[in-house]
């Protein structure tokens, strides 16, 4: 590797419009080592959200590294035909769908009860699936339906199968975050975003910070059981979620976008490698550790995580499997 490719690369990480796009991962992703992606035979892997996008793009790497992928899908439908375009391109007959409404905890429960009856194993946990709404709109639980997506499913989920992850142990969770989170910080007092006007991209953005947190948290609640928890970003993608949610954005950057199978790289790269093993609580992007806040006013305290937490705790009944270190 040459030596200023770690400066250059952190100068394009700092730019923004540099790294992000299709531009930085064809720059970093040059000097990559093909054999860091090892071979999956024998481990699941769980993909929420699986069925378009980053999560797609996911399930068919770790397909094609020989994994046994389960799909969770919304949509019997959507997930049957994701199943069937990932075991075609693929050739890995081992792709299952499973289905349940992340924003609504009690398919969450029986999901994750279900599941834990089914394998025996599960050795990568990724929590992609997320939504970004333009109006504000309630779960069948009656919560803001971008935290019950994207913060509150996801946590309740994540605590339900820690059992069995740490049954697998060496095992791995895979919080896949967004760019967007560095323009915002911790807001566990209002966590539904329910204070002032709803804008549907803060309250995405906020949610996105928040899975960042909990990552740290869950990285300490999990310190030598085996089991690490990282978060990623995966820059600018080209996806259905950013054509629908964002249109004036996709139409001023379309032509920079990364494609799904570049954004999705560094999920698969943190659930196959070896590097994301000796360490947890990080956040990546483009299989590098990425500092987790830009500017100091972004910046939230031990006290505000665990408040964060709590809010969780409380909002999903759940309690978490380890108790705080």
């Amino acid at each position: 590797m040459n030596i200023l490719t770690p400066i250059v690369d952190t100068i394009l990480d700092r730019t923004v419009l540099a790294g992000y796009t299709s531009a930085g991962y064809h720059f970093r992703s040059r000097v990559w080592n093909p054999a860091d992606l090892q071979p999956m035979g024998g481990k699941v892997v769980l993909v929420t959200g699986a069925t378009s996008g980053l999560g797609l793009a996911a399930a068919e790497g770790f397909a094609r590294l020989g994994a046994t992928v389960r799909l969770l899908a919304r949509s019997a439908e959507r997930g049957e035909a994701a199943r069937a375009g990932i075991t075609a391109r693929s050739g890995n007959g081992a792709v299952h769908v499973d289905v349940c409404d992340l924003s609504d905890l009690e398919a969450v429960r029986q999901f994750a009860s279900n599941l834990c009856r089914e394998t025996p194993r599960l050795d990568v946990l990724v929590n992609n699936a997320g939504v970004l709404l333009n109006e504000r709109a309630v779960s069948r639980d009656g919560i803001e339906l971008t935290c019950a997506t994207n913060v509150l499913g996801p946590f309740l989920l994540t605590n339900l199968l820690i059992p069995l992850l740490m049954q697998s142990a060496p095992a791995r969770i895979i919080n896949v975050s967004s760019g967007g989170m560095y323009t915002q910080r911790l807001h566990p007092e209002d966590l539904q975003s329910a204070d002032g006007r709803y804008d549907g991209a803060v309250a995405y953005a906020r949610t996105k910070r928040a899975e960042v947190a909990l990552t740290q948290l869950w990285a300490q609640r999990l310190d030598g059981t085996g089991v690490v928890v990282h978060a990623m970003h995966p820059g600018w993608v080209d996806t259905p979620g950013v054509r629908s949610s964002l249109p004036q954005f996709y139409r001023v950057t379309r032509r920079l976008l990364r494609t799904p199978d570049e954004g999705a790289d560094t999920i698969v790269w943190l659930g196959a490698a070896s590097e994301p093993a000796c360490s947890s609580g990080g956040f990546w992007h483009d299989r590098r550790q990425r500092p987790t806040h830009r500017v100091p006013w972004t910046k939230e305290t031990a006290e505000d995580r665990e408040r964060l937490w709590a809010e969780c705790e409380r909002l999903s009944a759940s309690n978490g499997p380890v108790a705080p270190t």
